[in-house]
């Protein structure tokens, strides 16, 4: 039974479970967990940044929920992208499946022959 938060390494390894999922570092120390061409998770120290939602205002139920913890990404947060913070009141189970939903979003945008 694990105690205390997920880890930034059990938040990478779920990432790279994911089929076709790969790591990249698209810009110096930043990685990334991409499936075909595209990210699906900006991995960091203290959370992870994922599309929460196909829409801005969707992705704001994250945000109304849990203030301090949940917050619209630079640059691409109009497009759904939330950061989550790990260890806070976002319980584990739904960062993983914040994950899962980003990692599903991408997957259906790519073209079937990119898809894993």
């Amino acid at each position: 039974m694990q105690t205390g938060p997920v880890t930034p390494q059990e938040i990478k390894d779920h990432c790279l479970a994911k089929p076709g999922a790969w790591e990249d570092q698209p810009w110096e120390g930043d990685v990334v967990a991409k499936v075909g061409d595209k990210i699906f998770a900006f991995l960091g120290e203290g959370g992870v940044g994922v599309k929460c939602a196909p829409t801005r205002e969707e992705a704001d139920e994250w945000v109304a929920r849990y203030p301090d913890d949940a917050s619209v990404m630079a640059y691409i947060g109009r497009f759904g992208w939330n950061s989550l913070k790990v260890g806070g009141a976002i319980p584990d189970d739904e960062v993983l499946e914040a994950i899962d939903v980003s990692y599903d979003a991408v997957v259906a945008k790519l073209p079937k022959r990119k898809r894993p």
